[in-house]
């Protein structure tokens, strides 16, 4: 188990796109079955987002790729195991942006996620959305702020749990507007789904694909993505920068790692094949019809976007105090 309080940014960093000695490679390769480690159950986006890209590469490559979906405590299981793993190129993580926010608000994790993994590239990348209940009488962003100011006390906020990006995203937009809002959280987004369309709690906080349904259905209203502009999952809902709200940027990423140490041919021809799956118009709809915005970055990229969010969810979880055991 490894604490991360004290640890240097920059120097965990350089860890992230420096490979530590490697193993020699495997000149046939792949001679045998991939897994795709998802650090979640199955059925939502990062097992969804596996399964893709599963098919995909078992296609190019001509072996099989296998989903071992190892769910518990936040992901941290999930990246543990892949953490582990030899660095052959047999093993390969998808990971949501708790990769970002776990060694910050968790005490202790049981890998290092700078010095044990390479980034290989950002698959997709979704804004959460702050969304209400139609029958809520606020119906734009301007008009929800001015409500909750009016009624101090009175408004609470769903989200789909302690520590997750929309939990984050709603604090750093009632910080930033000072509003006396309570947070209220759910095991998921299919708990705060139910909660918000019966009225329990009108307002909320989720990842764009979690909502899109309901928004589209007119069983939810939304009001803004946490981006500065739009998504094409849901076009018709403003961003926050497009409303003069700056600082509100928040997403939810899905990204591929693999085990520090690969040799620079495995990896090579990893991040190749990855990359040749994620520019196929049929891939690159269905990550559109999920709710992400399709990426595909290089791994320097990837790590730079990893940087900054640590950075950003870590100033916010200090900021109010977030903590889970």
């Amino acid at each position: 188990m490894t604490s991360f309080a004290n640890r240097g940014l920059p120097v965990i960093l350089a860890a992230l796109i420096v490979p530590l000695p490697a193993m020699a490679a495997d000149p046939q390769y792949p001679s045998h079955p991939l897994r795709i480690v998802v650090p979640f159950a199955p059925g939502g986006a990062s097992d969804v987002v596996g399964r893709l890209l599963a098919q995909k590469l078992g296609e190019s490559m001509g072996q099989t790729v296998v989903v071992d979906n190892r769910a518990g405590a936040g992901a941290n299981i999930g990246i543990g195991v892949a953490a582990k793993a030899q660095p052959d190129g047999y093993t390969l993580l998808i990971a949501s942006s708790a990769f970002a926010v776990n060694p910050s608000l968790y005490t202790k994790i049981p890998h290092d996620p700078f010095r044990d993994f390479q980034p290989v590239t950002c698959v997709g990348s979704s804004p959460n959305i702050l969304a209400v209940n139609p029958a809520f009488p606020a119906k734009s962003v301007k008009e929800l702020i001015e409500l909750v100011r009016s009624q101090p006390g009175k408004h609470n906020y769903a989200s789909t749990g302690t520590g997750t990006t929309p939990h984050l995203s709603g604090e750093m937009f009632r910080l930033a507007f000072k509003l006396d809002l309570t947070h209220v959280p759910f095991n998921g987004a299919g708990p705060e789904l139910l909660a918000m369309v019966s009225g329990q709690v009108p307002i909320g906080f989720a990842s764009v694909p979690s909502f899109a349904p309901q928004i589209k259905a007119g069983q939810l209203r939304g009001l803004a993505v946490t981006a500065d502009q739009r998504t094409a999952a849901l076009p018709e809902v403003p961003a926050m920068g497009e409303l003069g709200i700056a600082g509100m940027a928040g997403d939810t990423f899905q990204g591929l790692f693999v085990p520090a140490g690969m040799p620079k041919p495995v990896f090579a021809r990893l991040h190749s094949e990855i990359m040749k799956a994620l520019a196929r118009p049929d891939v690159r709809e269905r990550l559109v019809a999920i709710g992400f915005d399709p990426i595909g970055n290089s791994p320097q990229e990837f790590a730079a976007q990893v940087k900054t969010d640590i950075a950003k969810w870590r100033k916010v979880i200090q900021e109010v105090g977030i903590k889970a055991d």
